[in-house]
């Protein structure tokens, strides 16, 4: 593939998002597009770029390759991260690396985060609040961010972030396997915290989407992002949509924080999920405003964007993660 300094778009991850950001720009035109994982092996349901997509190998721990991978790069989208119980021992390490790699390469670097570093709010949830964070993870995000934007002020890295809460999609292995794959098995979906709280939820498309408009913005650099999400429904009335879109009666019940501890025990995973119950248990409301006002407002209506996420995983019934 040719590529050139002008068009080239590297994407560090070829999951969910990755993949998302991938289509994202196919959409926008003529983009030359390389797609970084430790296997070099294209990702799933990635159709449409041709000749102008490649997937190579790469290590996206090692300075010197992230350099060499995102040689001539317009932009960088950092969508990778380690398994979720190696959040302490390796985001730090990989982020490290990637920044120096993509700042000696003068390219932007476009950050996907969640919101981990604000901790427990009360109130809507906007890039003004401090990093409060009480939890181990929340601990890592905010560090991970304050270093990012500390480059930035320092003038070593061009860089701004996005931010998202509890996401879902297409391909997207956590919320398939947890609600979308047993909603339409007409199977009982267990969900955290209270039912009837407001949570927002973050459209992995959406976010491809924010990610890709955050390259495209200079004015954007040196600040954090929210995405625009749907309006804000309680996880009963999300559950709602998708059993309505599977067409299966709905069944859902809800975990408190003791049940998750007690199964935690016996799955590493459920066991980091115990720390961040506080999200799940009052409401959790995402303002994203600052970002409307800025670039507009592309939030799929959220019966839409599960309809899309219920047919894709009708579609793909033994995705293999």
């Amino acid at each position: 593939m040719n590529t050139t300094s002008s068009d080239l778009h590297v994407i560090l991850g070829t999951g969910p998002m990755g993949t998302g950001v991938a289509r994202e720009l196919i959409r926008r035109g003529n983009k030359h597009i390389r797609m970084v994982n430790r296997s070099g092996n294209a990702p799933l349901d990635l159709a449409g770029g041709g000749d102008n997509v490649e997937v190579v190998k790469g290590d996206v721990y090692n300075a010197a390759s992230v350099r060499t991978l995102t040689k001539g790069a317009l932009v960088v989208y950092q969508c990778a991260q380690p398994a979720y119980s190696e959040w302490t021992t390796k985001f730090p390490p990989m982020q490290a690396a990637i920044v120096e790699g993509v700042a000696a390469n003068n390219a932007k670097l476009i950050v996907t985060e969640n919101l981990y570093m604000y901790g427990e709010v009360d109130g809507p949830i906007h890039e003004g609040l401090p990093y409060a964070a009480h939890t181990k993870k929340g601990k890592i995000r905010a560090q991970l961010s304050q270093a990012l934007l500390d480059a930035f002020k320092q003038g070593k890295l061009r860089v701004a972030i996005a931010r998202g809460s509890d996401f879902f999609g297409p391909n997207d292995a956590v919320s398939g396997d947890l609600t979308y794959r047993p909603a339409l098995a007409g199977k009982t979906v267990n969900a955290i915290g209270k039912l009837d709280m407001p949570h927002t939820y973050t459209f992995t498309e959406d976010f491809a989407k924010t990610l890709v408009i955050l390259g495209e913005r200079d004015e954007a650099l040196g600040q954090a992002w929210h995405s625009p999400n749907a309006p804000t429904v309680t996880t009963r009335e999300y559950l709602a949509l998708i059993f309505k879109a599977a067409g299966t009666p709905f069944k859902a019940s809800a975990a408190n924080k003791l049940m998750l501890q007690a199964l935690g025990l016996f799955v590493p995973n459920v066991r980091e999920v115990v720390e961040m119950y506080y999200e799940f248990a009052k409401p959790f409301v995402v303002d994203h405003s600052k970002f409307v006002k800025a670039f507009g407002n592309h939030a799929t209506p959220l019966e839409e964007a599960v309809a899309r996420t219920v047919a894709w995983f009708r579609q793909h019934p033994q995705t293999a993660h």
